[in-house]
């Protein structure tokens, strides 16, 4: 069923097209970029390349909810929005009190969407142990 939806085929496709361009941004932006480069207008304009991919893949999946005729689907998909946001949260929540009170090592903020990302699938383990269904593309 979910194989077949026009939303999520082009959600798909938006969602590889934004990881080739955030990869590459992330790449080109770090041999761009020296190890403790001044905060330049250029060296912040190159540096938030990357952080517009991110902003695409947020724009996707906002855009497969809109296009999501069928709302248990979009139910799915926003079950494992919530999972991964929760989990997201919790750990920079956590892990920023241990910061704070303690020498545990710095957790960079950029680490925050790839845990957010992490916490889609477990998301959709989520949806598949609750619902038997896992929500994915």
């Amino acid at each position: 069923m979910v194989g077949k939806n026009p939303a999520y085929k082009r959600y798909v496709r938006r969602m590889a097209v934004l990881a080739i361009v955030y990869i590459g941004a992330v790449v080109l932006s770090s041999s761009l970029i020296p190890d403790d480069a001044p905060p330049d207008p250029l060296n912040i304009a190159i540096a938030l390349v990357p952080g517009f991919a991110v902003l695409g893949v947020i724009w996707a999946m906002g855009r497969l909810l809109i296009e999501l005729d069928d709302e248990y689907l979009r139910m799915l998909e926003v079950r494992k929005f919530i999972v991964a946001t929760g989990l997201a949260l919790a750990v920079a929540s956590v892990w920023g009190l241990l910061e704070l009170m303690t020498t545990v090592p710095k957790l960079p903020v950029f680490y925050i969407f790839p845990l957010w990302c992490i916490g889609l699938a477990v998301g959709a383990v989520f949806n598949k142990l609750t619902l038997g269904d896992a929500g994915c593309a």
